[in-house]
């Protein structure tokens, strides 16, 4: 059926992908009825309020709306979905291999709440609720890849649609082995977890197909079931702040927490600014300072370990209202404010909207460029505060920027490419989670070079040769 739909599809429109593209007229009610044969009328809507909905995100970006939205109920009508979520099964859980498969309308909430019982649960989390599959599209991070990794370490399979409606099984049908060779992680090494490796089976059959469309941001196939590797729920798990006189000790403290081997669950870096727009957003308490959040897992004993340890250097940092958190409703409140840190930031503007840089250094460059773009920023006249994922080099500006004033939009811009280039020279990356999308690919170009580029247009050629998967995104 997906192919059959392609295949009119061409026929209609050989020349378009499903963006709305006024210059090339609206769409054509011949479609709209093909559409509406395949997945029935009540799951195609063409309706104004609907097209927009599914038109904007949290961007400085326009609203563009599709031509219509598609909602199909299983993967036989897969070949031209834009909104996955009535596909909402979790399909297999294998707790003996630490696997789960779910459908795209999955999210990492509702796999966990299913997971309670279990003894297991899914560490990578982004922030928001969002789609585990639309979390493999994207290769998602998150607060917790410091010792779980990010989506790229915890998708085992894929189910894909591919442009021409064939269906693709990235590691084979029914199966759930770790792609290539993973090597012993010593337990001393702060940044994996000790348990990693539970579950795992290996295979070198073959090319990384699981590795090509993680990450792909929805550019060769709709993903329409994913398995993921599920982890041992924690014995225990603490929580802590502590405030830092300065930027840089406060990042210092990150990379001794982590040359110390503590094998730390979080560490989240927010500055003064950050710190502040939490504190009223979210009603918190906690210093105006640069700042840093943590949380172990654990047994007791090892907990404790833990605890004294890092408490130990960020006083050697000069750390003061360092807090523990050991309650799971004082824990709650502080990741909760974690994770609302963009909507903090967008409150004490009214009005405006959020640009968010992210880019990604080795940990041993992170305080020279965290520090550097604090001074830049605190330079530029721009409205913004720093956040990240310190504890594997990644972190965030959240700019605040009118988008109707053409002259602070382009400073916000210039602002963000010259970030991504001093990344770049400190042998990092110009995203480390957010993606290409369309604004980044010239960084990209300059990350991986003219040959790296035109190898992914080749595999984007062979793979959608009508440009029909979001086009115009990452190349």
């Amino acid at each position: 059926m997906a192919r059959l739909l392609r295949s009119a599809t061409w026929e209609l429109f050989p020349w378009r992908g499903y963006c709305s593209q006024k210059a090339k007229g609206e769409l054509c009610r011949d479609f709209v009825e093909a559409l509406k044969a395949v997945v029935g009328g009540s799951h195609v809507s063409t309706a104004a309020v609907v097209r927009e909905q599914h038109g904007r995100d949290e961007s400085v970006h326009r609203c563009e709306p599709p031509d219509a939205v598609v909602w199909p109920q299983n993967v036989e009508q897969g070949g031209v979905c834009v909104n996955l979520t009535h596909m909402d099964r979790i399909l297999e859980l294998n707790q003996e291999d630490f696997s789960v498969v779910v459908e795209p309308g999955v999210t990492r909430k509702a796999l966990n709440a299913h997971l309670r019982d279990s003894g297991l649960w899914f560490p990578v989390d982004p922030g928001a609720d969002a789609s585990l599959c639309g979390m493999a599209a994207t290769g998602a991070s998150g607060t917790n890849a410091v010792r779980y990794g990010t989506m790229r370490d915890n998708v085992l399979n894929l189910e894909v649609v591919l442009p021409d409606g064939r269906l693709l099984h990235t590691a084979g049908r029914g199966r759930h082995f770790r792609f290539g060779f993973w090597p012993e992680i010593p337990h001393h090494t702060a940044w994996y977890s000790p348990c990693v490796s539970l579950g795992r089976r290996k295979s070198a059959a073959g090319y990384n197909l699981t590795g090509l469309f993680v990450g792909s941001e929805g550019t060769l196939g709709l993903i329409t079931a994913t398995t993921l590797r599920l982890h041992p729920a924690p014995e225990a798990t603490v929580a802590a702040t502590c405030a830092f006189p300065s930027v840089q000790a406060a990042v210092d403290s990150t990379v001794h927490i982590l040359q110390a081997a503590v094998p730390v669950a979080r560490i989240e870096f927010l500055d003064e600014v950050m710190m502040d727009a939490c504190n009223r957003y979210s009603k918190l308490n906690c210093l105006v300072a640069p700042t840093l959040f943590l949380e172990f897992h654990g047994s007791q004993q090892a907990l404790e370990e833990q605890l004294q340890r890092t408490e130990e250097i960020v006083q050697q940092n000069g750390a003061s209202d360092f807090s523990w958190a050991k309650e799971a409703e004082e824990r709650s409140r502080l990741w909760t404010a974690r994770h609302n840190a963009w909507y903090a930031a967008l409150a004490t503007r009214p009005g405006c909207k959020g640009y968010s840089t992210d880019v990604c250094v080795p940990i041993s460059r992170l305080p020279e460029i965290v520090v550097q773009t604090k001074e830049d920023l605190n330079a530029s006249g721009l409205t913004g505060s720093i956040v990240g994922h310190v504890g594997d080099g990644n972190f965030h500006c959240i700019l605040l920027v009118n988008p109707d004033d053409a002259e602070e939009l382009g400073r916000v811009k210039a602002f963000a490419e010259q970030l991504g280039r001093r990344a770049l020279a400190l042998h990092g990356t110009c995203t480390g989670e957010h993606g290409i999308g369309m604004g980044k690919r010239q960084l990209l170009q300059e990350e991986v070079g003219a040959v790296g580029v035109e190898t992914m247009r080749q595999l984007k050629a062979v793979l959608d040769p009508q440009g029909l998967m979001n086009p115009g995104k990452v190349l």
